[in-house]
């Protein structure tokens, strides 16, 4: 059973909430950034980037001491404020065509070490080491970990009732993004919550494997302080976003290699040809409308790709997954990359918007060859996972992508 809990929320106050949300750090261009933060002094940016008041950079344990002071100082200047009873929070988005509701509540990092919270990726031990010191020296989460569920029809009409009332924020941002917010007190619902994460078997992480084994990690540290496990409970939770299956988009990433690993085009052709069926499409635009089939662009033209021997059914999900088909097929036999996560000659670009991209890429010679695929599917996710299995690097690029300061998870705000 999930123990999925309400927690009170850090946010921004409701006059402010368009100026304090931001994207993602690492979306926004250098100029762009210095602008938005020039001119916008509400933005969260200013609290993840605390050196730009001094017009300087800093790192390490400084530059933790200085989030948390940018933190307490929007506190004081009632720019965040601190919600005093435990809630869930239904969060709905919308852009363009596409959109999507999930709920932010606090799960607990016992569910991810007893492999209820299942994950699909490998994490580095450096970037869990130097997150976990983060949350510890901050002492809040302003990251929630994505995760997915079953659709349950309960769940599905208790938010939609929830969603006909008027939203504690409505408001859309430079992006074009609308965001609406309500915040879930009344017992009845908070039970009905609760008890319906609890009939789940297992919870499937979407985005954040880094962040949950980061907040997974100091709770273990916290755990072996004296009398740690009963003093610092907020440390054995962490903040998350529970999306139904249905809800979750996932995309494909574009495998860019810089080299032709000393093969003329002719040459690796003839190399291909051994692994696959090959279609020449032309200069037109290409992409794969089939799982074990792959685009390839090289020199102005296109390519189809059948894999000549496909998969048997068997136990191993790895094995039928496209982007570890490539690997085994192609940029381990022929381009000699045995480690894609870190060699310098693979570029990674997600296809949400990445075909022009490395297409451009290709055309002016930065790089020399692309290869594209049918994105994962929720199935092979759940797969993997449950088989304890991790994908390749850059399997999936999965939305809806969060924005910042929405929510926070205040560790000496929890509810226990």
């Amino acid at each position: 059973m999930a123990d999925l809990i309400p927690f009170p929320a850090t946010r921004p106050a409701p006059d402010k909430v368009a100026h304090v949300v931001s994207r993602s750090y690492e979306e926004y261009g250098r100029k762009e950034r210095k602008a938005l933060m020039k001119h916008n002094p509400f933005s969260f940016l200013h609290i993840i980037r605390p050196g730009f008041k001094f017009h300087r950079e800093f790192s390490g344990a400084r530059r933790f001491e200085m989030v948390r002071n940018r933190y307490l100082e929007f506190l004081e200047e009632g720019i965040l404020i601190r919600d005093q009873e435990p809630a869930f929070y239904l969060y709905h988005t919308r852009s363009g065509a596409d959109s999507a509701y999930g709920v932010f509540c606090a799960a607990s990092t016992e569910d991810y070490r007893s492999n209820l919270i299942k994950r699909h990726e490998d994490t580095l031990l450096r970037r869990e080491e130097l997150f976990a010191d983060y949350l510890e020296k901050v002492r809040f989460n302003a990251e929630p970990v994505l995760m997915a569920y079953p659709d349950q029809q309960n769940l599905e009409a208790l938010f939609g009732e929830i969603m006909q009332e008027a939203p504690e924020y409505f408001f859309t941002t430079p992006d074009r993004v609308t965001h609406r917010l309500w915040v879930i007190r009344q017992q009845g619902r908070v039970a009905a919550i609760r008890e319906a994460f609890r009939t789940m078997d297992s919870l499937y992480i979407a985005d954040g494997h880094h962040r949950c084994a980061s907040s997974d990690l100091l709770a273990r540290r916290t755990e072996t302080l004296p009398g740690g496990k009963e003093q610092d409970k907020s440390f054995r939770y962490f903040m998350a976003y529970l999306i139904p299956e249905s809800q979750l988009r996932i995309h494909s990433f574009y495998r860019l290699l810089t080299t032709m690993n000393g093969l003329s085009k002719n040459e690796l052709l003839v190399r291909l040809d051994h692994y696959f069926r090959i279609h020449d499409m032309g200069p037109a635009h290409f992409e794969p409308t089939e799982k074990h089939q792959f685009s390839m662009y090289l020199e102005g033209e296109f390519f189809a790709l059948y894999l000549r021997r496909q998969p048997k059914a068997s136990k191993d999900p790895l094995g039928r997954l496209d982007t570890q088909l490539l690997y085994e097929n192609i940029l381990k036999p022929v381009f000699g990359v045995s480690d894609p996560r870190n060699d310098p000659r693979v570029r990674y670009l997600h296809d949400r918007h990445g075909g022009a991209e490395m297409r451009q890429l290709i055309d002016r010679g930065a790089c020399a060859v692309g290869f594209g695929m049918k994105p994962v599917t929720m199935e092979e996710l759940k797969a993997v996972a449950d088989a304890g299995q991790t994908m390749p690097p850059k399997s999936t690029f999965i939305e809806p992508k969060l924005p910042s300061g929405l929510t926070l998870y205040d560790f000496q705000n929890h509810p226990s």
